[in-house]
């Protein structure tokens, strides 16, 4: 095998595919936007707020379902994962478009359940395919591109709700056929951009104000999402204006895309012999794969694709008796295979965190529309808007504020965690109330909570079992959202059509919306209750892997433990 490439830090290629990982993740979290046509579908299936509901769960479901992708990523090329979640996304979302449009025959509902599963479903492939490429790319600052990536997924939201009410008019159908087009039409655009290059091993000052720049200008697109959502709501905007701030918005979008263009125009010297060229390899230039991952022990330069093969043989092997002597088990901070991390258990009590907490999250956004109308809120993009808004920045505060607590405190990232689950008990409780002056600030603060525990999970994951096998283990607990969502949706959806029957039994009105406090009430109390057991679920991980990260971070900055032996 050909030796490493040394590689200077902050070359241009890895930050080339970190700019267009975010219109990837962008146009990936589409899965978010459910609550923009749930009501357009439920007209068009007739169907009662319970299978509504499970709707919402396929989607939890479909973007959730990313082991395949995990164990792939390891052996595809991202851009062929690019292009199998471009697929998924153009025939979910056109099935969909054909039962909300009436543009073919009348779809079954459990087809149109299918159909968004699979759309959703896209999204794992292409959130798997950069982040697991760009954590590999830049493994010394794993909170800083978790937080960035995961934020500007967490802004998807805002972005297709200002091109839903400015460019498409509020049209559920119209709005559903841009989506079945227009994804598949990024991930073909992005794919050539989005690859693996030789991670540098080394901090750099340039390194971390690169981080910052993109950081900051995440932030600008939140700002102005926020102006132009605000000002929407007040003002009627012409065709005109709208296109203008659709326009502002994509340029905006373009802005991480300065800091490769900054190296291009303004090159830093290169010590002799390194290029752009050597930084990223690709499956068609090169006749083997170039070692993406950071390691101090020799094994870890190996073949990626090689190694569950290699599981396979090893067990047959000590199953033949051919293997006497055993493999070494990791320690925690080392690289776990996958069925190594499931006897861990950290592993479980993270994945019992990110069940409650994420999982009672979506059970709120996917009821978003309903929530509001019983609160007496029939506008549904103001809050979609401010749980995008409060997604985002929580998202990215969870990567910044996490880096903080284990750089200069060596504390875990799971102390956030804590934090964001003793705030949503207190969220849930003013959900219970049912008061309309609190519906925005509840939507805005549960969105930061949910969106921090995203970013917290990734890296933390990461942190504790290592990246060679981070696909398949973030992608297993990512599972715990569409877990929990089926299983709070389902108390939510039961809840609610039980209170429409008894106010219809009370009234001759048709509407079959529930209005009133106890819509909602006995559902959001529940969630308050697991949001209990979470914050001591948390408490009892953050001791537990506390020693972890004094070992890691003990010097102020991220330090590779020993692999264990292959």
């Amino acid at each position: 095998m050909r030796g490493a490439v040394a590689v200077k830090a902050g070359s241009r290629p890895p930050w080339v595919g970190l700019g267009a990982a975010v219109w990837v993740q962008v146009a990936g979290g589409a899965s978010s936007t459910f609550a923009l046509y749930s009501h357009a579908l439920k007209v068009a299936l007739g169907a009662d707020q319970r299978r509504l509901a499970l709707l919402g769960v396929a989607c939890d479901v479909g973007e959730n379902l990313g082991l395949l992708p995990g164990v792939l990523c390891n052996r595809l090329h991202p851009a062929l994962l690019l292009l199998v979640g471009a697929a998924a996304c153009l025939l979910g979302y056109g099935s969909t478009w054909l039962a909300v449009s009436a543009s073919g025959p009348a779809l079954p509902y459990w087809l149109i359940w299918f159909a968004l599963c699979l759309a959703a479903n896209s999204g794992a492939w292409l959130g798997t395919a950069v982040l697991v490429t760009n954590m590999r790319n830049f493994p010394l600052s794993r909170g800083a591109v978790a937080g960035i990536l995961k934020g500007y997924a967490g802004l998807s939201a805002a972005v297709y709700t200002v091109i839903y009410t400015g460019v498409l008019h509020d049209s559920a159908a119209n709005f559903l056929l841009f989506l079945t087009l227009g994804v598949p039409v990024v991930c073909l655009v992005t794919m050539y951009f989005v690859r693996p290059c030789e991670p540098s091993l080394v901090e750099n000052s340039s390194e971390k104000v690169h981080f910052l720049f993109t950081q900051l200008s995440s932030v600008l697109l939140g700002a102005y999402l926020v102006a132009a959502t605000i000002l929407d709501h007040f003002v009627t905007l012409t065709d005109a204006l709208n296109y203008v701030l659709l326009v502002i918005m994509v340029l905006i979008l373009f802005v991480p895309l300065t800091v490769p263009l900054k190296m291009t125009l303004f090159p830093s010297n290169r010590r002799k012999g390194q290029s752009d060229s050597s930084d990223c390899s690709s499956s068609a230039d090169h006749g083997h794969t170039e070692p993406l991952l950071p390691s101090s022990s020799a094994s870890n330069l190996s073949n990626i694709e090689d190694d569950d093969s290699m599981d396979i043989d090893i067990l047959l092997a000590e199953g033949e008796g051919a293997i006497k002597q055993k493999r070494r088990r990791p320690k925690r901070g080392e690289d776990f295979r996958f069925r190594e991390a499931l006897l861990k258990a950290d592993f479980w009590l993270l994945f019992a965190v990110y069940f409650i907490g994420v999982g009672s999250g979506v059970t709120v956004l996917n009821n978003l529309a309903q929530v509001g109308i019983a609160a007496g809120v029939v506008d549904t993009t103001i809050s979609l808007s401010l749980f995008s808004f409060g997604n985002f920045f929580g998202r990215l505060g969870g990567g910044a504020v996490s880096e903080y607590l284990v750089r200069s405190r060596t504390l875990p990232r799971t102390t956030l965690i804590t934090c964001t689950q003793v705030m949503m008990i207190i969220i849930y409780l003013l959900f219970a109330l049912g008061h309309h002056a609190t519906l925005h600030v509840s939507v805005a603060l549960l969105g930061i909570c949910y969106g921090a525990q995203f970013s917290v999970m990734v890296s933390t994951s990461s942190e504790l079992f290592g990246l060679k096998h981070f696909g398949k283990i973030f992608n297993f607990i990512s599972l715990g959202n569409p877990l929990g969502a089926l299983l709070f949706n389902s108390l939510a959806g039961y809840v609610y059509d039980k209170e429409v029957e008894r106010q219809h039994a009370t009234t001759m009105d048709t509407d079959i919306a529930c209005h009133g406090p106890n819509c909602f009430r006995l559902t959001f109390c529940v969630l308050a209750g697991v949001a209990s057991l979470g914050t001591l679920l948390s408490i009892v991980l953050t001791v537990r892997i506390r020693p972890v990260y004094q070992m890691l971070y003990a010097g102020g900055s991220f330090s590779q433990p020993r692999s264990s032996a292959h």
